[in-house]
């Protein structure tokens, strides 16, 4: 079915296919920058930079990079938020050819140190409040420099002095006997910083074995380029860190020929025009705030406001200010929303189309966050799709004034999709459950240092196609509509009849008490497993023993009797990832520490 594209007949006026240019992501700003210099690329706390500026800063701390040893093909770790230092030094790695790794900047310096060694890093960028992090273990790293940036270099001197009393003070300055430290403002004026644009080609040359050039599914042919140091398309430009589809943490390499397909895909969604804005609120080292919320709208001419830190009244201060065209966010944010008090005389006539991912999004939540933009004087809606750092982020998207429950929605342009056997090729007849596999040009080149787990998630099958693995278990209907059902890790089997947890989920969430749920596999001496739901009510006073007892009826009425929970504990939040969707893993290990505890506890009374 998936040859005969039949999602096609839902794209409107949507092209099916797209032209992409054989350019880097540099490039691509570059050209964005011609032709709108003086557009305003991104707002960041008030401070505004045009494009014309945004290219300048570029140019210069690339020439900087480069007069102090940096090539093509070196790593530079980026664990900094959503600010400016983290959109410039992003693209001016890329332009000399460099690898661009990015991190969490609250990431633990256990995880720091691991990210660090896997990527081979030898340059670091973070805040200087996050100095103490990287001195515990730059010692066992490859990292020579590391690049200290702070808020306040981007903002008014107002807005700079009342950050410095609020928090700023608050920040240790590392040791002045640390050589390893280069200030972002000495990276600019000092004096290895002056080496001129057309000097990037001679300086570059040579390059390393750290990061493979490319990969599975990827090619260079066709690309022209004068000199064997000069960027390619199809290089490795960045490496995203993820659970990926084998469950364990990987580095996913990336190529600007992957980013920039993205954009130019997502760009037709609105389609995004040159000026609108978009609320860039996801964090930059995931796929869906750098390839969605930063890179989608630099190239299309838009406009990112950089929020750093997430809060409800951040969000609802600048939708009132900035009056975007676009956001995107994981659905507890949009939850989140929902329960501020501060969106409540919010005008929101200015949206054109929320998107939700990276998480299952209850109906619950978008039922009530259509409603409030509508009653807010707009007429946009919340759209769910689907993702994965293997593809960048989103590879399938639910069309505009086309939503199908429980669908996550249809390929974009150039993306192909099809339900096979778990870990087969064949194609399984429409409404049937089995492995999503996704195919286009935004397959990542692979993963780092992992060949054979490469090899097994990116093939290429009898039909010529070079398809990824997602290990997601989805149905597809006969329209092209594709159904999430569950990872296939997170299965749980109760004496032997397997459970989808996002199934139960999706039940208590349709629950009137009930604000968010998450569901474990719990063992058991007879079953095996049995489900064990966490929930939060809308009103945590509503906890008690009653109101178990009537989900667990609710369940029953909804579920068959083995995904019925026999446990439910209630909480007044749930633990989260760095990104934001709940992680039911947290959830996993807390029960089995306690399980563990008291069964301690028990042997100690014998």
């Amino acid at each position: 079915m998936y040859e005969k594209k039949p999602w096609l007949k839902y794209y409107g006026d949507i092209p099916p296919t797209l032209e992409y240019p054989e350019k880097t992501m540099y490039e691509m700003v570059r050209h964005a920058a011609a032709r709108y210099p003086d557009y305003i690329a991104y707002d960041f706390m008030g401070t505004r930079s045009s494009y014309a500026r945004l290219l300048a800063d570029i140019d210069k701390v690339a020439d900087a990079l480069v007069s102090r040893g940096l090539k093509k093909g070196d790593t530079v770790t980026i664990c900094l938020p959503n600010c400016p230092q983290a959109v410039i030094m992003f693209y001016a790695l890329n332009r000399i050819g460099a690898v661009a790794g990015m991190i969490h900047p609250l990431s633990a310096p256990t995880e720091i140190e691991f990210y660090l060694k896997e990527s081979r890093s030898t340059w670091a960028v973070t805040l200087d409040a996050f100095y103490k992090n990287f001195a515990l273990v730059l010692d066992n790293t490859e990292v020579s420099t590391l690049v200290l940036a702070g808020i306040g270099d981007f903002l008014h001197p107002l807005k700079r002095v009342g950050f410095f009393l609020v928090s700023g003070r608050k920040i240790k300055k590392p040791p002045a006997n640390d050589t390893r430290v280069l200030w972002w403002n000495s990276l600019l004026s000092g004096p290895d910083s002056g080496s001129a644009p057309g000097q990037i080609r001679r300086n570059t040359a040579g390059t390393t074995n750290a990061v493979p050039s490319a990969g599975p599914g990827t090619t260079a042919a066709g690309v022209m380029r004068t000199h064997p140091s000069e960027p390619g398309p199809h290089d490795c430009a960045v490496i995203l860190f993820s659970g990926g589809t084998t469950g364990t943490p990987k580095g996913i390499m990336l190529s600007s020929h992957n980013f920039n397909c993205l954009g130019l895909q997502i760009g037709t969604q609105g389609p995004i025009q040159a000026g609108d804005i978009i609320l860039s609120i996801l964090p930059v080292f995931h796929g869906f705030g750098l390839g969605v919320c930063v890179h989608t709208f630099l190239i299309a001419g838009g406009k990112c406001v950089l929020v750093p830190r997430f809060t409800p009244e951040t969000v609802a201060g600048l939708i009132k200010t900035e009056r975007p065209q676009y956001m995107a966010g994981v659905p507890t944010l949009y939850e989140a929303l929902l329960n501020s008090k501060t969106m409540r005389n919010i005008d929101l006539s200015c949206l054109k189309t929320a998107y939700a991912g990276g998480d299952k999004l209850p109906r619950s939540v978008k039922e009530r966050f259509d409603t409030l933009i509508h009653t807010h004087g707009g007429d946009a809606e919340l759209l769910e799709g689907y993702g994965l750092t293997e593809s960048v982020t989103a590879c399938i998207v639910t069309p505009r004034q086309g939503y199908r429950e429980g669908s996550v929605g249809i390929p974009l342009p150039d993306m192909w999709a099809k339900i096979t056997g778990p870990g087969k090729e064949r194609e399984l007849r429409p409404g049937t459950e089995g492995e999503l596999c996704v195919s286009g040009p935004t397959l990542m080149l692979g993963y780092l240092n992992s060949k054979e787990i490469t090899a097994k998630t990116i093939r290429k099958h009898k039909d010529g196609r070079v398809w990824l693995h997602t290990g997601d278990i989805c149905s597809m209907d006969t329209d092209g509509f594709v159904y999430f059902k569950l990872r296939m890790k997170r299965i749980i089997k109760v004496s032997g009849v397997s459970v989808s947890p996002v199934q139960v989920e999706e039940v208590l969430d349709r629950h009137p008490e009930v604000s968010l749920s998450c569901v474990i596999g719990i063992p058991d001496p007879y079953k095996m497993q049995t489900v064990k739901a966490f929930t939060v009510l809308k009103d945590p006073a509503k906890a008690s023993p009653e109101m178990e007892r009537e989900l667990i009826q609710y369940c029953k009425k909804h579920l068959i009797k083995w995904s019925v929970p026999a446990r439910i504990e209630f909480r007044s939040s749930l633990p989260l990832t760095l990104v934001g969707k709940v992680a039911f893993s947290v959830l996993e290990k807390e029960h089995a520490q306690s399980t563990d505890a008291a069964c301690l506890k028990q042997g100690q009374g014998l």
